[in-house]
C-alpha cells in the first residue's frame, strides 16, 4: 500500500520571534521607567526627612534664647536696651530682605557682623545660626521710644475704638514688646531651612 506523501512545511517567516523581542523590549523600557520613579520618590523622600529633621533641630536655638530671657544675659530689665552681639541680639529691628528674612542670615560675613554665636554639631554635619531682634526702630529704652517706635503685643483688655491710628498714638504702650527669632539650619547635601517666630519676654 502507498502511503500519501507528506505536504511541505510552510517556511518559518520568524514573525513570533519578532513580536517577542518587541515586547521584552517594551517590558524593559517599563521596568526602567518604574526604577527611576521609585529613585526619584526615594530622593523626594529623603529630603522631605532631611527638612523635617533640620526644623526639629532649629528648636535648640528658641531653647536657648529662651533660656537667656529668663535667667540668662537678657533676663534684666534694661538688658534689651543696647544690642549685644555675644548673644545674638540686636535691640533694633534688622534689615530683611524681600522674604521677611534677616539679612544677617544670609552670609557668614552679615552674619559675623551682628552675631557670634552658633550651635554646631560636627558628627551630623548640622550648623544653627540665629539672631534675636527687638522689634523698635531704634536702640534705648522701650519707653522713651514708644508705641510709635516699637510693636507691642496687644492686651485682651485694650479697647481700641474710633480712629486705629488714634488709638495708637493715644493709648499708653502696653508692658509686653515683641522679639523676633530668626533661624537658619544647614545639614548634609547642602539641605536648608530657615524657621522664624516672634515672641514676648517670658515671666521669669
Amino acid at each position: 500500500m502507498k502511503l500519501p506523501s507528506p505536504l511541505p512545511r510552510p517556511r518559518e517567516r520568524g514573525v513570533v520571534l519578532l513580536f517577542c523581542l518587541i515586547i521584552l523590549v517594551v517590558l524593559l523600557a517599563g521596568g526602567v521607567a518604574v526604577v527611576r520613579s521609585m529613585n526619584a520618590s526615594l530622593f523626594s523622600a529623603g529630603n522631605l526627612a532631611f527638612k523635617r529633621d533640620l526644623v526639629n533641630r532649629g528648636e535648640q536655638a528658641a531653647q536657648k534664647v529662651l533660656t537667656e530671657f529668663r535667667t540668662g544675659g537678657l533676663a534684666g530689665a534694661t538688658a534689651d536696651i543696647d544690642s549685644n552681639q555675644a548673644l545674638n541680639y540686636s535691640a533694633k529691628t534688622l534689615p530683611t530682605n524681600a522674604r521677611g528674612i534677616p539679612q544677617a542670615l544670609l552670609s557668614t560675613e552679615a552674619y559675623g557682623a551682628v552675631a557670634t554665636t552658633k550651635i554646631e554639631n560636627a558628627v551630623d554635619k548640622v550648623t544653627i545660626w540665629y539672631v534675636i531682634d527687638r522689634l523698635c526702630s531704634d536702640v534705648g529704652a522701650a519707653a522713651a521710644l514708644g508705641p510709635k517706635g516699637c510693636v507691642y503685643a496687644p492686651l485682651n483688655t485694650q479697647v481700641t475704638g474710633g480712629s486705629s491710628q488714634r488709638a495708637r498714638e493715644d493709648l499708653p504702650p502696653p508692658a509686653t514688646l515683641i522679639y523676633r527669632l530668626s533661624v537658619r539650619v544647614d545639614g548634609p547635601r547642602d539641605t536648608q531651612v530657615f524657621l522664624q517666630s516672634s515672641f514676648t519676654k517670658p515671666q521669669t
